[in-house]
């Protein structure tokens, strides 16, 4: 994923098992948002009024410096002293702005380009720990991650399971990630193509759209957003598969995945108007897809979970507004 793209940094120094034990801080979306706000020198600062708030990504990138300022901004959890936090190319430049003395592991990341969770290690042990209770979710058939996306249409069925072979080739300048309906033996174990297992439930939809929980049951380059073209529900501001998507008389319908071209999505008139966007600025719609949470293998016991989870960021939560779609806790709230 893309630092700009990060919503929450879980990070775990060294220490016996204590992973959710010492000094956290509390971390709030709205003071992540705004620091990205004026460091991109937005004329309006967030406010607490929503309306204030764009679902339209900002039209300058980050610097590497505002990217470290971000990063070090966007800690929701702090195990014991700092000693060091890195992540992709900014690692060694963010291990010394938060002053840790060894290398952090990337355990889990948002995938590329979405929000949400990003857990890193700075002790080998916790590291390998870390790892073999992913390994061993993954064997239990146990989600680990959950993300939410918002669709631009609602799924046929309430929740299931997508199941489905998945390649990465290459057309014309683009690498894509195609379906592969029936595998030889020998492309799986060459492991050209990969089986994927994800579920999936729809936690809320109005008008033609949806708020959807995914849990990954393995991992592919961009198995989340090719499952919902499977579903016909394509993730909203997924400017590389949603073209797959057509529509005759309103009726979804897919297109061939191999000769079908990322493009930038094409949205129904009604869901612009809902979004107060035209579509000359669909380009700019980030991706609708958030890692929420994160399962944790409790301190002191090998047996219990407990579960890390960030805030969907204020433009996600922005759209979720505009479309009359609420998250489960906030349902309660009502």
């Amino acid at each position: 994923m893309e630092p700009s793209a990060l919503l929450g940094v879980a990070m775990f120094r060294s220490s016996p098992w204590c992973l959710l034990c010492g000094c956290g801080r509390p971390f709030s979306s709205r003071a992540w948002y705004q620091l990205l706000q004026k460091q991109r020198g937005s004329r309006k600062p967030v406010t607490d009024n929503s309306s204030e708030v764009s679902i339209l990504s900002p039209t300058r990138s980050l610097s590497p410096e505002e990217m470290l300022n971000l990063l070090e901004a966007s800690v929701v959890h702090a195990d014991g002293k700092p000693e060091e936090l890195t992540l992709l190319s900014l690692l060694p430049d963010l291990s010394q702005k938060l002053g840790f003395p060894q290398n952090l592991d990337v355990i889990k990341a948002a995938v590329k380009e979405s929000s949400g969770l990003v857990l890193l290690s700075g002790c080998p042990s916790t590291t390998q720990r870390l790892q073999d209770f992913y390994a061993r979710c993954k064997r239990a058939g146990d989600p680990a991650a959950t993300y939410c996306a918002v669709t631009t249409r609602i799924p046929a069925a309430s929740e299931g399971e997508i199941r489905t072979c998945l390649k990465l080739i290459k057309v014309e300048d683009h690498k894509l990630v195609v379906p592969v309906a029936s595998p030889s033996r020998g492309s799986l174990q060459r492991k050209e193509v990969r089986k994927t297992q994800t579920l999936y439930k729809v936690l809320d939809s109005r008008e033609g759209c949806a708020l959807v929980q995914l849990q990954p049951l393995t991992a592919f380059t961009n198995q989340l957003l090719v499952s919902l073209i499977l579903l016909l529900s394509p993730a909203l501001g997924d400017h590389v598969y949603s073209s797959r998507v057509g529509s005759v008389l309103g009726e979804p319908f897919l297109l061939p995945a191999e000769s079908t071209l990322p493009r930038t999505q094409v949205l129904e008139d009604a869901l612009l108007k809902k979004l107060c966007l035209q579509q000359q600025l669909a380009h700019r719609l980030p991706l609708h897809l958030h890692l929420h949470q994160l399962l944790l293998p409790a301190a002191g016991s090998p047996s219990s979970r407990t579960v890390l989870t960030a805030p969907p960021p204020p433009f996600f939560l922005k759209t979720l507004c505009l479309l009359g779609l609420a998250l489960p806790q906030d349902k309660n709230k009502q």
